[in-house]
């Protein structure tokens, strides 16, 4: 009957990840760090910071941490529309926000992997890499 649905609510699956990461942004994460940027009104309207940290926070869930790729995103995938209300900020502003709020948003990120971890989501363990570098002769030279 339609080329798309009426609802972007009804495309997106009811145990989807995008849906439970909206859920903790709004009733379990205290967002005042991020909203004490927005007191003062110059310039055009920004986007919402609650729909820009559930984009960063579903992007960087999914592997995705590059903002041209979010904006990319916002137009063809499913979960990125609906987590963004059917807008598309542009890479600019996605970057802006997440340089603007990088403090606050390690600690909303750390939050997060604490909220998942209790819920038996994710199992939180130390990852070590070694950088060391050797002198070898593996050249073809």
């Amino acid at each position: 009957m339609f080329l798309m649905p009426p609802s972007l609510d009804d495309w997106l699956p009811k145990d989807h990840t995008a849906r439970f990461i909206s859920e903790v942004v709004d009733e379990l994460l205290d967002l005042s760090v991020i909203y004490a940027f927005y007191v003062e009104a110059s310039g055009g309207p920004p986007y919402d910071p609650t729909m820009m940290l559930k984009l960063l926070l579903y992007a960087y869930s999914t592997g995705v941490t590059s903002s041209r790729e979010m904006e990319k995103r916002c137009h063809i995938d499913i979960a990125f529309r609906w987590l963004s209300a059917n807008t598309t900020p542009d890479y600019r502003s996605l970057a802006r926000f997440h340089r603007r709020h990088e403090k606050a948003l390690g600690d909303l990120f750390n939050q997060v992997l604490v909220l998942c971890s209790e819920a038996g989501l994710v199992k939180l363990g130390r990852v070590a890499l070694d950088g060391t570098k050797l002198r070898a002769s593996a050249s073809r030279r």
